[in-house]
């Protein structure tokens, strides 16, 4: 297995994303906001993280 800069990249991005989408599931927003979430995150997965890092809904821990 050769895990270059490319596979530390893609765990990390991995890592980051598997992250938000628990952190969206425990928010308090309403459910339809956190499938749309989700999928931006699934779907685009470095773009997701950081949308979802900067505007995303916050949990419920304030």
């Amino acid at each position: 297995m050769d895990f270059g800069y490319r596979g530390i990249g893609g765990l990390l991005v991995l890592a980051g994303d598997i992250w938000a989408i628990l952190n969206i599931v425990q928010s308090s927003a309403g459910n339809g906001k956190k499938v749309i979430w989700i999928l931006i995150v699934l779907f685009l997965p470095l773009l997701g993280l950081l949308l979802w890092f900067f505007l995303g809904p916050r949990g419920s821990k304030a």
